[in-house]
């Protein structure tokens, strides 16, 4: 069964279409008007092994926190719908990144218990005309939308683009691992027998 969902987000300040398969290739299709957050969806993409379609229209004019927020949602409702039950899965992920001199580290829980703790300090508050805070209020919509528990480590790092590189390639990596199907889980992997 295709791991698959779509998404529409249309508010007067965004308009976006979202599709994601879980089960794909790292292949990505990306047009958010934001070039370092389409590339960072890039690396999420690629190294979380999934198929993601973002067509995003936001008022950049303005700045990128809209839009980046925005995409977050619709990524967090797409990745909690694609996942349906949960039956099966993993549920727990956690991966390590390095990035020339950075290291990140994410782990999540697909607990049904939305949280975001993030741990990390960026030397710069910009990468290009991206505002770096906004990672955090990215991280933090995703979490929220798609019901998980998402801690993020930046254990060290001086240069700011490789930092978030670093999480960016985690999050797809720990969510790889926590979304794959083990065929010795029967039901659910909780106690509760829901998630």
């Amino acid at each position: 069964m295709e791991r698959y969902a779509s998404v529409e987000r249309i508010t007067n300040e965004t308009q976006i279409s979202l599709s994601l398969n879980i089960d794909g290739e790292g292949k990505s299709e990306l047009e958010t008007g934001v070039p370092f957050f389409s590339h960072m969806l890039d690396l999420f993409t690629k190294h979380g092994q999934f198929n993601l379609s973002v067509d995003a229209k936001g008022d950049i004019e303005v700045d990128d926190h809209h839009t980046t927020e925005d995409i977050g949602i619709c990524i967090g409702q797409a990745l909690r719908e694609a996942l349906g039950d949960k039956r099966g899965i993993k549920r727990y992920g956690n991966a390590f990144v390095p990035m020339d001199e950075a290291l990140a580290q994410v782990v999540v829980d697909l607990s049904n218990r939305p949280h975001l703790e993030m741990r990390a300090e960026f030397p710069s508050s910009k990468v290009g005309t991206f505002d770096t805070e906004l990672v955090h209020e990215f991280l933090w919509k995703l979490a929220l939308e798609a019901r998980m528990n998402l801690h993020v480590i930046v254990h060290y790092g001086h240069n700011t683009h490789h930092m978030i590189e670093a999480v960016f390639k985690a999050l797809g990596r720990a969510l790889d691992e926590a979304t794959t199907i083990d065929p010795r889980i029967k039901g659910v992997p909780s106690t509760k027998g829901m998630l």
